[in-house]
């Protein structure tokens, strides 16, 4: 028996073409906008890629049939430009609007925008962007359907009222923002005295990366499963999942390993799930893709709604790889007005007859043994493992220019078997056969990873990496340098990473990074990165661990704080500025009491 490896594109369930003369625009970069052309050349469609500046080279535009420049590397000139992007489409002649994940794919603005041009918007109706958008909303569209939710409060926002929510519920409990995901705009409070710095953290965040500081409070569940259900929906009424998939090993709330189908659920809990996600759907009248998240507590089975993402997901591809669908042919298909063809049970009669599992790693442009910093560089040398069960989809080629504008995902390695262990296997030996030589990358962590008991037995929850100590340095030979090993290592926490700066005394911590200059000791940009705040001005005294100012990098934010008592003497860059690898940042006048001032990267 043979796991197909690229479905429905060479035949497994086939997906017809809706109209030979549409022309996709794929409002999008990197990974996904190749995703998308590949099953826009399987239909033998025309596809359109646009570009920022830095990605006039990537693969992506060179793959499309035509491809539309759309502005500058700064995302609000481009990738975030609905402006832009419209004016692509109509320079380009495009019918369809596909938005890819990220970007402005979830952005009810971007979906009626889409519409009102005449143009056909590959994702559900903007009312169902709209209404999962906000996950205040979206619990309350939850409860109305009878889906399970975590017991929570967001009634008000006042600062009293939510902690008098907190008491109720009980210690701990989760504070996250309404808007938004990926991690941003969520802290614990474990007592009443964490509540007024975890609400303002989350809140501070929040307003900074959403522009909305709303935030609900609720349980928080001490051994939580993060579990999806793929589902779709047509403009007809039909609704249908397409089975689970496993997201539990995340970092930061960002997720790292995802596998199809899930494992080790209970079946009732599993049943049930499956049953309230596609109840979600009929319910909202979805006409997409989608995914309903849950969590699902390890101890009791119970599970609860988290959200859905109202797009196309990082980690589709597992659950192609065991259905046997393309989704991005269903979700181009749905969207023109076609029927929904895939049987409701279609899920578990294909694993009936043809059991699978499917494993993905993320691929990221990211320092494992120095705090997951991001990386910059040139792939020299790209060799991909071949094979049968084998994928593997890349925003990179040999000769790819990784930039510090976009995310650190560079690739998704996925393997299929037969079972779990089968797929555990071949992903093992998958990982030792990639090489992605120029830069460094996190192939080595994924190595370690799969060696630990957790993964072996499919016994994870999202706590697993925060429980889970990470070696100092590589345990795998032949492994070159990172350049931030000129740097300390970052001390993770549930919610942020620590990398301080010339901390003498502590055996976790390298060296490096603060400089003794006449101006006295100063601070360098760990990476290349755009200054995104500034929180102290000359002449102000800080304490360690005062923060000083944020650098965006790769789409994450990274604190800098101060790692003992000191004065500013200068800042040397400014709100807005971009600034290069070892660029002073902020100089300190020399204290008698700490001749060793140094800085720290959260």
């Amino acid at each position: 028996m043979t796991i197909n490896t690229t479905p429905d594109l060479d035949g497994t369930t086939a997906i017809p073409c809706p109209d030979p003369d549409m022309t996709v625009l794929v409002a999008n970069r990197g990974e996904i906008a190749r995703r998308v052309i590949r099953t826009c050349d399987a239909w033998g469609i025309k596809s359109v890629a646009v570009y920022a500046d830095p990605d006039k080279d990537a693969p992506h535009v060179a793959e499309a049939t035509t491809a539309e420049r759309i502005g500058p590397a700064a995302l609000a000139e481009s990738y975030l430009s609905i402006p832009a992007i419209l004016d692509a489409a109509k320079q380009s002649g495009a019918t369809h609007v596909h938005p890819g994940y990220g970007f402005l794919s979830e952005r009810t603005d971007f979906a009626e925008a889409v519409v009102a041009a005449g143009l056909i918007w590959a994702g559900p109706a903007p009312a169902s962007v709209a209404s999962m958008g906000s996950k205040i909303e979206a619990r309350k569209v939850a409860e109305h359907t009878g889906v399970p939710v975590i017991p929570g409060f967001n009634d008000s926002q006042d600062p009293k009222a939510l902690a008098e929510a907190a008491d109720r519920i009980g210690y701990p409990i989760l504070v996250k923002a309404s808007a938004g995901g990926g991690g941003k705009g969520i802290r614990i409070a474990h007592s009443p005295d964490e509540f007024d710095t975890a609400l303002t953290d989350a809140r501070t965040e929040a307003m900074r990366s959403f522009g909305n500081d709303d935030v609900i409070v609720e349980r928080y569940i001490t051994r939580p499963r993060h579990i999806e259900v793929q589902v779709v929906g047509d403009k007809h009424g039909a609704a249908i999942d397409l089975g689970t998939r496993e997201c539990s090993v995340q970092r930061r709330y960002q997720k790292v390993v995802e596998e199809a189908p899930a494992s080790n659920l209970d079946p009732q809990t599993e049943s049930a799930m499956r049953a309230a996600a596609v109840a979600l759907t009929r319910g909202i009248g979805y006409d997409s893709v989608g995914t309903v998240e849950f969590i699902v507590d390890a101890v009791s089975h119970e599970f609860f709604f988290l959200e859905m993402n109202t797009r196309i997901q990082v980690e589709h591809t597992v659950t192609e790889q065991v259905t046997g669908v393309d989704l991005i042919a269903v979700q181009l298909a749905v969207a023109t007005g076609e029927p929904l063809t895939l049987a409701a049970d279609h899920f578990d009669t294909v694993l009936a007859e043809r059991p699978a599992h499917s494993i993905e790693a993320r691929i990221t442009a990211e320092d494992p043994w120095g705090g997951h910093l991001p990386q910059t560089g040139l792939v020299s040398t790209l060799l991909v493992p071949e094979g049968d069960g084998i994928r593997w989809d890349a925003a990179i080629v040999e000769g790819s220019e990784i930039s510090p504008f976009y995310d650190s995902m560079i690739g998704k390695l996925i393997v299929t078997g037969h079972s779990r262990p089968d797929a555990i296997a071949a992903l093992e030996t998958a990982l030792l056969s990639l090489s992605i030589d120029g830069l460094t990358t996190n192939v080595d962590f994924h190595r370690w990873l799969l060696l630990q008991p957790e993964m072996r037995l499919g016994d994870m929850t999202t706590r697993f990496l925060d429980e889970t100590p990470l070696p100092r340095s590589t345990p795998f030979s032949g492994v070159s340098q990172s350049p931030w090993q000129t740097l300390s290592a970052r001390r993770l926490t549930p919610h942020r990473s620590e990398l301080a700066f010339d901390s003498p005394s502590r055996d976790d911590r390298w060296h490096g990074s603060a400089r003794s200059g006449d101006a006295g000791t100063h601070i360098e940009s760990p990476f290349p990165g755009l200054i995104t705040e500034l929180l102290v001005d000359v002449g102000d005294t800080v304490s360690a661990g005062q923060t000083l100012l944020t650098i965006e990098a790769m789409k994450m934010l990274h604190p800098l704080a101060a790692a003992g008592p000191t004065t500013i003497a200068s800042i040397e860059v400014a709100e807005g500025q971009q600034v290069e690898s070892g660029d002073t940042l902020i100089t300190f006048m020399q204290s008698p009491s700490d001749n060793d001032t140094t800085g720290s990267a959260q």
